[in-house]
């Protein structure tokens, strides 16, 4: 296989490990990355989605004592029950959504300018609903200065898994990031971040492993065995990189809040814009 084209799907690796997991669009800088690389194409489209396995392991291997644990206990343990159950729940409407309109979607929105938009949209809905938490649950919400509703993923009720089920549809727009709706949207019912954060983390197992098996089968005519070799480089440096960010995140959210990448994504989608606006930069898709 061409060298350079394994180059590149290690660097759209790194861009899916480092950003999967941040409330800033894997999906939106894969898109941008890929235009960029020249690395775009129905095979490409699968590509982006498949290598968000990779970021899963990263997840499973990180959580895999907790995991390891509900499988054990799922038949006799109530909090295992309880928290698979919320899982499930919470993955079925991106199910559903994603399998009714998920190709219209594709159609019209995997494009630099709508990924652009949305960056804009997302950063300004951090920084409101930052400021909102702070007033409502104090500074950061550290060190227990006022408990927020739901302080762990053990305190979860199904109905609130159910809501931020909902709450993950709008990942379904490319740009949003499917990270920043759970976590942003968790907060805003009342979540702690620790709690927004992890189950953020928990519900990408199924959800992400589901869409890239799903694009894989859809798409298979297109793909090829000399493929694999690009596949397997992907899947292996966004499994590497998304756990390195992984562990970062955790003690980043420990002291601080997401104010700093909403202003990523404010910053970014207008040099996106100016730049496509002004022909410095062709993002073609």
């Amino acid at each position: 296989m061409d060298p350079i084209l394994l180059i590149k799907a290690a660097l759209m690796g790194v861009v899916e490990g480092l950003t999967e997991f941040l409330p800033i669009s894997s999906t939106g800088h894969l898109i941008l990355a890929g235009s960029l690389l020249g690395f775009t194409g129905e095979t490409a489209k699968v590509f982006d989605v498949a290598i968000q396995t990779g970021a899963m392991f990263a997840v499973i291997w990180q959580y895999r004592v907790r995991l390891l644990a509900t499988v054990r206990g799922i038949r006799v343990d109530p909090v295992a029950q309880r928290f698979a159950t919320n899982v499930l729940v919470a993955f079925l409407p991106a199910a559903f959504f994603g399998l009714l309109f998920g190709g219209l979607v594709k159609q019209h929105l995997f494009k630099p300018v709508p990924v652009a938009l949305a960056f804009i949209v997302g950063g300004i809905l951090i920084l409101i609903v930052e400021r909102w938490h702070h007033r409502k649950y104090g500074e950061r919400d550290l060190e227990g200065a006022r408990r927020a509703r739901v302080e762990t993923v053990d305190d979860m009720g199904t109905l609130d898994a159910l809501k931020v089920g909902f709450l993950q549809c709008l990942a379904l727009i490319p740009g949003t990031s499917r990270s920043g709706a759970t976590i942003i949207g968790a907060m805003t019912l009342g979540f702690s971040r620790k709690c927004a954060t992890e189950f953020s983390f928990y519900l990408g197992i199924p959800t992400l492993m589901a869409a890239g098996a799903y694009s894989v089968w859809k798409e298979r005519a297109a793909l090829h065995l000399h493929d694999a070799p690009m596949f397997a480089v992907g899947l292996v440096v966004s499994f590497f990189s998304a756990l390195l960010c992984i562990r970062w995140l955790i003690r980043y959210i420990s002291t601080h809040d997401f104010t700093w990448f909403a202003w990523y994504r404010i910053v970014f989608g207008c040099i996106v814009l100016a730049t496509a606006y002004t022909g410095l930069v062709d993002w073609s898709a």
